[in-house]
């Protein structure tokens, strides 16, 4: 947020919204060496709703319906607690979900026009994990109500619990149960379907020597700063299908990863490096076998990495390292998924470090159909936000859906070092796309 502008937001009620139906007592919920690896992050997804979703009295209701969508997790209400292993275990104990709710002095138009991603993160309740997290939520649910009718809704919770798949997932069960729906995905926490496979071989692969030197690397602390970009269906429609004449099955996630890769290498200071790397982070449901259902709660991610030669990068331009990108994702396999998940397991440190980092990151959020999560049927939220916290390193792109639809159009959020962002923000290769800049923050 600017130095001259103060927070336009008030709080006016905090609140804990529990489960209608008590949980067995001695509930326990476990958490995965891959839930464990990300406890470090937090996750942050803000939904804003117009004008017309939310009448006067809608705030009682939203907190009877999501009392009524908590019976169906458990772990959600629960407190971490320390397990027999000394590893972090839920006890679902219906503690309940923090709820806050907030007033924001402007229009909800008025707000993404003018607020920056460091503005945006009032809109979030969220503390870091505390060393005794026993009495802590680790979900949090703010509802700020703009002038003139217009809402968000952020949920944040610890990365440890849960992915963006997972947490996107509980907010689609509150919108259905809100119109009286059935709830459409309903959460499977059982960690056996993540169990009783194969064992893979734990040799000094590429992928098992990445983990191992993101676990131990560190990296500076740097201001970061954020933007987001919005591009068109037009506008991203030839880019595309200029790629897929080279790379048949070519996505806007490959196409825009690709396109800010090349542009972020641009900007940093890096010619001692031949090479430039860049982490990949994918939802591992489909591609494991059988797959894993779209409503297992927890972790389901993979990282891994690609490097390529700086100059050739320079030289063959965005439609090559399109394809590059293309080949790695589609090439991912099953094995390495387990290799990884195997390798988190036997660690002899069981601590978490920063997965997102120290290497530029792209993360693939492209299923999420989160345009679809509706309080009022046919009231679609006009903008969802979605942030990572604890972001160090060289930065972070999450290609999510656009809300304008259609098979092209995307939204783009970006983390960077600040001094790299307003020059990010003027790459003209990235301004020939005619992107829209929302919540963008400046020195």
């Amino acid at each position: 947020m600017e130095a001259d502008c103060p927070t336009r937001t008030t709080s006016i009620t905090k609140l804990t919204a529990v489960s209608a139906k008590p949980v067995n007592p001695g509930t326990t919920h476990s958490l995965s060496p891959m839930d464990h690896s990300m406890a470090l992050h937090s996750l942050h997804l803000i939904f804003y709703y117009p004008e017309s979703t939310f009448g006067s009295q809608d705030l009682e209701f939203l907190r009877v319906s999501l009392s009524e969508v908590l019976c169906s997790y458990p772990p959600v209400t629960g407190r971490l607690t320390r397990g027999r292993d000394e590893r972090w275990e839920v006890k679902c104990n219906d503690a309940g979900v923090r709820l806050l709710s907030r007033k924001v002095a402007c229009t909800i138009d008025e707000w993404l026009r003018t607020a920056d991603g460091l503005e945006e993160s009032d809109l979030t309740l969220w503390e870091d994990l505390p060393g005794d997290p026993s009495i802590w939520s680790p979900f949090r649910i703010q509802i700020n109500e703009f002038e003139g009718g217009g809402m968000a809704i952020g949920v944040s919770c610890t990365h440890l619990h849960a992915d963006f798949t997972s947490l996107a997932a509980l907010f689609k069960s509150w919108s259905e149960v809100h119109r009286s729906k059935a709830i459409e995905h309903q959460p499977i926490f059982q960690k056996p379907i993540l169990t009783g496979r194969p064992k893979p071989e734990i040799a000094k692969s590429p992928l098992i020597q990445y983990y191992e030197t993101k676990s131990t690397a560190s990296s500076p602390s740097v201001k970061m700063a954020t933007a987001t970009f919005l591009f068109s269906d037009s506008a991203l429609k030839k880019g595309v299908l200029e790629s897929q004449d080279r790379c048949p099955g070519t996505t806007s996630f490959d196409f825009l990863a690709a396109l800010f890769w090349i542009c972020i290498e641009r900007l940093k200071n890096t010619k001692n490096f031949p090479k430039s790397s860049l982490s990949v982070c994918v939802d591992s449901r489909k591609f494991v076998k059988p797959p894993l259902p779209f409503r297992y709660f927890g972790n389901a991610l993979h990282f891994s990495q690609l490097s390529l030669p700086k100059e050739d990068m320079c030289c063959s331009g965005v439609a090559e390292v399109t394809r590059q990108i293309h080949d790695h994702v589609t090439n991912l396999r099953e094995e390495e998924f387990w290799s990884a998940w195997e390798w988190l397991m036997l660690r002899k440190s069981g601590s978490p470090f920063r997965m997102y980092g120290p290497e530029l990151t792209c993360v693939n959020m492209e299923h999420l159909s989160v345009y679809e999560m509706m309080f009022q049927d046919g009231s679609r939220p006009v903008h969802v936000s979605c942030n990572i916290g604890n972001i160090e390193g060289e930065g972070l792109i999450v290609v999510m859906p656009s809300r304008e639809g259609g098979s092209f159009a995307r939204t783009v959020m970006v983390a960077l070092p600040e001094e790299e962002m307003d020059k990010l923000c003027e790459d003209q290769e990235i301004l020939q796309l005619e992107p829209i800049f929302i919540l963008r923050q400046r020195k």
